[in-house]
C-alpha cells in the first residue's frame, strides 16, 4: 500500500500553534514519502466541541499551504462503522457493561473483565474492553522502542461512554483502517494511547500502521500549549510568521527571502528527513531556527 498520512484535529477551538506543528509534521512525512495527506475531524465528543471550530480549522489549513488530497472525514457521520466494530467485540465477549464510578476505581483496582458495582437498571452503563495481562511493544519512528504492560497501565478501558458516545480509542482505530492510514504522525501526548489502539486493532483484525510522535509545544511553564492561555489561534490571513515558527520548531530552515507558504513548504520539504526531527518528547513553543 502506498503511504497515507493524516491530520485529525478535535474541534474544540481554532487552529493553534501546537496543532499547526502536528499538521505540518504529518504533511511533510506524507509528501516526503510521495504519499497522500488526509484530514479527519474527530467530532465525537459534542460537550467539548466549540461551534464552528471544525469549519474554522479546515478553512485555515489552505492558508498555510496545507492542501489535503481528499475531503475531510467527519467522525460524527461514522456511527454505523463504530456500531459494527462494537458488535464485533461484543460477539467475541471482549467487552462488558460497567456501572463503576470514578470513586469505585480510585484505588487503581483492575476490573478483570467484570464490573465492580451492582448493575443498575435505571442507569446506562459504559462499555469496557477486557484487557488481559499482556505487553504491547512497537517502534516509534522518532521516540524509539516503546513497551507497555497494557493491563497494569490502562486496565479495562472504556470504548463506549455512558452518554452513548464512542471513545476516542475505538473511533481512531476504526477510521485509521477505513482511511488506509499507513503512518500516524501526531503529538507525543498520544504516545501512551498507542498500545491501546494496537490491541484494539488486533481484536478487530485491523492493520497496525507505523507511528511517529512529534514533540509537544509547551508554554514557558512547561504546560501543553493547547491547554493554556497562550494557545492563541494562528492567523491564516498572515500565515508566514506561524508557519516559519512551526518549521523552525521541527528543526527546518525558513529563509526570510521566501515570502509565501507554498514555496516555503517546498523548500523545507527538500531538506526534510524524519531523523532530523527533534527527538525530545516536549520542547518550548518559542523554539525556532
Amino acid at each position: 500500500m502506498s503511504y497515507r498520512g493524516r491530520f485529525a484535529p478535535s474541534p474544540t477551538g481554532h487552529l493553534h500553534f501546537g496543532s499547526l506543528v502536528a499538521a505540518v509534521g504529518s504533511w511533510l512525512c506524507a509528501r516526503r514519502a510521495g504519499g497522500q495527506w488526509l484530514l479527519r475531524v474527530e467530532d465525537i465528543d459534542p460537550p467539548r466541541e466549540m461551534p464552528g471550530s471544525a469549519e474554522s480549522i479546515l478553512a485555515a489549513l489552505p492558508g498555510f499551504g496545507l492542501i489535503a488530497d481528499a475531503p475531510a472525514l467527519f467522525q460524527s457521520k461514522r456511527s454505523a462503522a463504530y456500531d459494527q466494530a462494537f458488535e464485533q467485540l461484543k460477539a467475541a465477549n471482549q467487552v462488558f457493561p460497567c456501572w463503576c464510578s470514578r470513586n469505585d476505581l480510585a484505588g487503581g483496582l483492575h476490573l478483570d473483565g467484570q464490573c465492580l458495582a451492582p448493575a443498575a437498571e435505571d442507569r446506562t452503563p459504559a462499555w469496557r474492553l477486557h484487557v488481559p495481562d499482556l505487553r504491547i511493544s512497537f517502534d516509534d519512528a522518532l521516540q524509539g522502542r516503546q513497551t507497555q504492560n497494557l493491563r497494569s497501565t490502562a486496565g479495562d478501558f472504556v470504548i463506549r461512554r455512558v452518554e452513548g458516545y464512542y471513545a476516542y480509542q475505538l473511533a481512531c482505530v476504526v477510521d485509521d483502517a477505513f482511511q488506509g492510514i499507513t503512518q500516524v504522525v501526531r503529538g507525543n501526548d498520544l504516545l501512551d494511547s498507542t498500545p491501546r489502539q494496537i490491541y484494539l486493532q488486533q481484536c478487530l483484525g485491523l492493520p497496525t500502521p507505523d507511528y511517529l510522535h512529534l514533540p509537544l509545544a509547551l508554554d514557558a511553564g512547561g504546560r501543553k500549549l493547547s491547554k493554556t492561555e497562550q494557545a492563541h489561534p494562528v492567523d491564516p490571513t498572515d500565515p508566514m510568521p506561524a508557519l516559519r515558527h512551526a518549521l523552525g520548531f521541527l528543526n527546518l530552515p525558513t529563509p526570510l527571502a521566501i515570502r509565501e507558504p507554498a514555496p516555503l513548504l517546498a523548500y523545507a520539504l527538500d531538506r526534510f528527513t524524519p531523523k532530523n526531527l527533534p527527538h525530545c518528547s516536549e520542547r518550548p513553543a518559542n523554539k525556532t531556527l
